[in-house]
Order: structure tokens, then C-alpha cells, then sequence
């Protein structure tokens, strides 16, 4: 039996009859008493906005990644539209972004007035594809009507994207890169961790996320003290310190204080759950390799697996068949960024993306946290087996 504050694979005696995609409610369970303790402290002191948890908070960030800054923020796409703020992102310039990823990944770029380029990803890591951007940059650069500024992988299921040679890219064509890390914080490569991977990194605390709040919020992550500065101005108006003066256009883009203090029980526990989703991502490999398409993980790559995704032919007949036994998946993402009706007008005629046209007809997401039991995989794994047989 699970004891409070610590993880276990089993839970219940009771025979497993299903398995939903997400639990929260079993975290909660361990961590819940420590969770309201912070939350009271909170509501006794009624700092609600940057009160003294959210520089706690970012302090344990930036410490658990290694980054010299973490600034909390809102949610992880007004995190993104911020860090291309201070970036300098505006009118003309295009923003290359893979064309297999959540929406807010474009989304976030259109206030600004720039323009999101779509790009193509890899077959095996469902990452950015490197190629692809160089063809992408090229045919910018050679229309000559955008200004090429930044580079967005999107680490996309906790999996860090090939940071070294999308890097190398940019650099050769004057760009910087973000990275979209909203599904990645606690993911690595080699002895570097998800937050300084590139010059600005941004994240999401959306509950369902590996650190998730109860509620939305984010982070920016920058080893840059003046990128740092301008994100901070940025998330409160423009504004610098207690000044009321506007320096900058800004937006309203704080972490609350009772989200941070959620976070940071929830983070005291981190490291554990992330041991436990690398466990539960090895065990459903060995027990679906063979049968069907695992995920890759390249060497020296440690995800944090956000969700663990496979592909499977005939995929809406095989989610279909695993809702009735009782097992619930996901589908991220069903369709391709460039066929959204919202990003229609920067979709080129013609404009081809096959392995991104591909994985929406075939990935699903299979159950995954840092409490599921042992059993419960294997029930998941079994009744995988049956619907698609």
C-alpha cells in the first residue's frame, strides 16, 4: 500500500477494470496535507500576486535545472509570446515552428504580427526535423518578403529537441531559438536539463503536465540577466520594479501565489515521480516492442515523458475498441498546425509536411503518471494487444 508523500506500484488489491489517461487524484492523495499547508500560509498573509512563494518558487527552478534564471509566469503560452517580446519579435519577422504540436505553439506568435513558418519533424522522435528547416529557411529567405528571427522547437511528449544542430542552424542565418519545453521540464541531454538547452526556454504547469499546478501557469528559463530583465517588465505592464511607468509594452503575466505554493510541494516531490515515468515508460516498451511502433529515445536523451505515444494502424477503430474495455488514451495531436482553419493564411498552397500528415492519422497516448500501478500498464498493454488484433 502506498503510504503518504512517497510513490508505489501498487495501490489497491482491487482487479483492474480501467485505467484512465490522467489521475491526478492519487498525487493529491500524497501530497494534498502539504499542499494545503502552503496554500493556508498563502491566504494568512494575502500576498496574492508575486507574494514571497513565487521567489521561492522560482529560486527551486532554476535550481533543480540548472538555469542561472527562472521567472514565473502565467500560463506556457503567454510564457512563449513573452520570451519572443523580449526577444524582439514583431511585425515581418517569421518564427519557424514544427507542424506537429499543440496549437498555442502558433497561436502564440500571431499577436505579435509575426508569422509562423511550418516545419516538418523527424519520423522517429517526432521533434523538429533539422532538414526541414533548412528547406523552410531557405524558401523564406529566397521569397525575401519575412525577416527569419527565431527558431521554435517544441519538445514535443517530454522529449528534448535536437538542440546542438537546430542551434548550429540558427546561428548560420542570424537567428535565436526558444524553446517550447511546456511538456519537457524535467527532461535532459547528457548533464544539461530542459531550461538551458537554448538562449529561452519556456514551460507550462498546466495540471496535466509532468510539475503541473492547480490551475495555469509557467515558466521562462534564460541564462541572460537583460532577456531576464525584460521578461520580468514584460509579465507586469511594462513596468520595472514598483514603478508605475510603463517601459516596454508588457501584458499581465504573473504566477499566482497559491499556484506557486503548489508547486513548490509539488516539485520537492519532482525528481521521484520522473524516476517513476522513466519505470512506467521502460515497462510499456518491453511489453508493446514487436507489436507495435515504441517511442525512440536518442542516446543521452532523457525525456520526461509528458505521455508516453506510439503509433498504431487503423488508430480511431483501436482508441474506439480500448473506451469500451475501459482504457483511456489520447490523441495529441489529431490535426496538422498548417490545416487549422485559424492558420490558414500562412499555410502556403502546396506546402507539404508528409511525416507530420502522417503521425495525425496514427499516434495515441497511452496512460502515464507517477502513480499508476504496475498492473494497471499491463492491463493497458493487454487490452492494446486485443483492439488492434
Amino acid at each position: 500500500m502506498a503510504t503518504a508523500g512517497s510513490l508505489a506500484t501498487v495501490v489497491s488489491e482491487q482487479p483492474v477494470t480501467s485505467v484512465g489517461l490522467f489521475d491526478l487524484t492519487r498525487q493529491r492523495d500524497r501530497l494534498g496535507v502539504r499542499i494545503e499547508a502552503r496554500i493556508d500560509d498563502v491566504l494568512k498573509h494575502g500576498q496574492f500576486i508575486l507574494g514571497p512563494e513565487v521567489e521561492e518558487l522560482e529560486r527551486n527552478l532554476a535550481q533543480f535545472a540548472g538555469a542561472r534564471h527562472a521567472i514565473g509566469v502565467s500560463s506556457g503560452r503567454d510564457a512563449l509570446t513573452m520570451a519572443m517580446m523580449a526577444l524582439g519579435v514583431g511585425p515581418g519577422d517569421a518564427v519557424f515552428v514544427p507542424g506537429f504540436t499543440f496549437s498555442a505553439s502558433a497561436a502564440s506568435i500571431a499577436p505579435l504580427g509575426a508569422e509562423p513558418v511550418f516545419v516538418d519533424v523527424d519520423a522517429n522522435t517526432f521533434n523538429m526535423d533539422p532538414s526541414s528547416l533548412e528547406t523552410a529557411i531557405a524558401a523564406v529567405e529566397a521569397e525575401g518578403r519575412l525577416n527569419p528571427k527565431v527558431v521554435m522547437p517544441v519538445d514535443l511528449y517530454g522529449l528534448p529537441a535536437d538542440y546542438a544542430t537546430i542551434s548550429g542552424i540558427a546561428a548560420r542565418h542570424g537567428m535565436r531559438v526558444l524553446a517550447d519545453a511546456a511538456q519537457s521540464f524535467g527532461g535532459q541531454v547528457g548533464n544539461k536539463h530542459v531550461g538551458t538547452l537554448a538562449p529561452i526556454t519556456a514551460t507550462s504547469f498546466y495540471p496535466t503536465k509532468p510539475l503541473g499546478a492547480y490551475g495555469d501557469g509557467g515558466a521562462i528559463f534564460t541564462e541572460d540577466d537583460e532577456l531576464a530583465e525584460a521578461v520580468k517588465m514584460i509579465r507586469t505592464h511594462g513596468r520595472q520594479g514598483d514603478g508605475d511607468e510603463a517601459l516596454r509594452i508588457g501584458m499581465t503575466g504573473r504566477l499566482d501565489t497559491i499556484q506557486a505554493a503548489v508547486l513548490l510541494v509539488k516539485l520537492e516531490a519532482f525528481g521521484e515521480e520522473l524516476v517513476r515515468r522513466r519505470q512506467v515508460a521502460a515497462a510499456y516498451t518491453e511489453q508493446l516492442s514487436g507489436s507495435f511502433a515504441t517511442p525512440r529515445i536518442p542516446d543521452l536523451f532523457e525525456s520526461a515523458w509528458a505521455l508516453y505515444t506510439i503509433r498504431v494502424a487503423d488508430r480511431d477503430r483501436v482508441r474506439e475498441k480500448l473506451a469500451r474495455a475501459g482504457v483511456g488514451t489520447g490523441l495529441f495531436y489529431r490535426v496538422a498546425l498548417h490545416r487549422h482553419p485559424a492558420f490558414a493564411q500562412w499555410a502556403p498552397e502546396g506546402l507539404e509536411l508528409p511525416v507530420t500528415e502522417r503521425l495525425v492519422q496514427e499516434v495515441l497516448s497511452l496512460p502515464i503518471h507517477g502513480d499508476i500501478e504496475d498492473r494497471e500498464i499491463a492491463f493497458v498493454a493487454e487490452q492494446l494487444r486485443e483492439a488492434a488484433g
